[in-house]
């Protein structure tokens, strides 16, 4: 285990380079083994679930190797093999092996999967989808048992009760290989869906209206990667950023960003008095005044999204009046409420709304981040803070933020990262330069 010490009260400055999409990787990656050649993505972010997932894929002979941000697959010698347990479990991602392994072998054995703990997120309609197309469906210990039927999986009428990108994603991997046409309707529209079927249509895949509210699959017998595919950027790790700057910037440019993708984000944040110019592929934020309160709902794409609510919150701290957030996709998630609060912010929970006051200063102190975008508000909240903040379970931090400490030190933050037993040697000073201290 690791923590991050944060010495607060540096503005920041510079460049930010914004790595590939978390949440398309971790539905590609799984995608790769429905492909009968190597794969190749490009702009694989490194982070921790990458690695939990290459761990995955070596469980069933499926050999990956990672150069700078490529990574190259070789599925072409998979074997079926169950995955009922242990580093399936690391990670809520691995549940697209579900619709994976069912695409490419008709079966499939998956544990449950493990993840940040935000609250219930059930996975009723993975399995909806997954029976209209024939399979049949078994919750045996823990694990999930999947099975086509002989003559294998049938397109299918579907319709979502609720939206859902875990299941879109799914029942796509499931779909796309299925005998016939399927149609789902009501699925989600997050950019990363159009990324994953970007991916399947250039390996030969036939899937259409990615982006809308419906979707619809012409199964293929066979897939072949041909082409190297490039992954979107992060929008989350891009509002993340964005939120810092405004926070805790003297002038920020965040690159590589495609900005339409954050299109509700950045209304909040000009309602809230943030000032950015947006060029291209990038995104300038200018030093912040006086900051107004203001209300947040998260609601699905492309609404203001679920993974942001956090990263903004010791932002609105900073702004005058009161201000409230509704999680509506996941409204249990506050688990960085309690650790603000131990910083001096004044902030609550009621009913599962946060409710925000102006806070005139935050005072470093020891917190943990119970998962990654908890981890990403405490983060924001320690640059913010007087003194020294230690965020203790840095691994949730380090599972969805890619090269999360070199890049923070490129932008000036006093930060470092120690086993949780060790103690700093140079208060005030990281790693990267206290090393380079010794050296002379």
């Amino acid at each position: 285990m690791k923590k991050m010490i944060i010495h607060g009260g540096k503005q920041l400055s510079g460049e930010v380079v914004i790595g590939g999409a978390k949440n398309s990787t971790v539905a590609l990656i799984p995608a790769s083994i429905l492909s009968e050649s190597k794969v190749q993505l490009d702009g694989v972010p490194l982070i921790q679930d990458v690695t939990n997932l290459r761990a995955i894929l070596d469980d069933m002979n499926v050999p990956s190797e990672m150069n700078g941000t490529c990574l190259e697959i070789d599925p072409t010698e998979i074997i079926s093999r169950p995955l009922p347990n242990g580093k399936i479990k690391s990670l809520r991602a691995s549940y697209y092996f579900m619709g994976a392994l069912l695409g490419r072998f008709g079966q499939a054995i998956v544990g449950l999967p493990g993840g940040d703990d935000i609250g219930p997120r059930p996975i009723d309609q993975h399995i909806k989808g997954f029976e209209a197309l024939g399979a049949t469906v078994s919750n045996e210990r823990g694990a999930m048992f999947i099975k086509a039927p002989d003559e294998g999986l049938h397109g299918a009428k579907i319709y979502f009760d609720m939206v859902s990108v875990g299941a879109t994603i799914n029942v796509i991997l499931a779909a796309v290989r299925a005998t016939g046409t399927t149609t789902i309707e009501n699925v989600a529209k997050e950019p990363e869906i159009i990324d994953l079927a970007t991916f399947l249509n250039n390996m030969g895949a036939k899937v259409r209206g990615a982006g809308t509210d419906t979707i619809r699959i012409d199964g293929v017998p066979h897939l072949y990667a041909r082409n190297s595919h490039t992954i979107i950027p992060d929008r989350i790790e891009a509002g993340t950023y964005l939120a810092m700057a405004a926070a805790v910037g003297n002038g920020v440019t965040v690159k590589n960003i495609i900005s339409e993708h954050l299109d509700s984000f950045l209304a909040k944040m000009e309602e809230i008095g943030v000032h950015f110019d947006i060029v291209e592929d990038s995104i300038y934020v200018y030093p912040t005044g006086d900051l107004k309160m203001v209300t947040v709902k998260t609601m699905p794409y492309p609404g203001f999204a679920t993974d942001l609510q956090q990263p903004i919150t010791p932002l609105l701290l900073k702004a005058q009046g009161e201000g409230m957030i509704v999680d509506t996709i996941y409204p249990k998630r506050v688990r960085h409420v309690p650790e603000l609060v131990r910083m001096g912010a004044n902030i609550t929970v009621e009913n599962d709304i946060i409710l925000l006051h102006h806070t005139d200063k935050l005072q470093g102190t020891d917190v943990t981040a119970d998962e990654i975008r908890a981890g990403a508000s405490l983060m924001i909240a320690g640059l913010m803070a007087e003194g020294t903040t230690t965020i203790h379970k840095v691994e949730n931090i380090l599972r969805g933020y890619d090269r999360v400490m070199w890049k923070l030190e490129q932008l000036g933050a006093d930060v470092e990262m120690l086993d949780e037993n060790e103690q700093p040697e140079l208060s005030g000073v990281t790693n990267s330069s206290f090393v380079e201290k010794k050296a002379l």
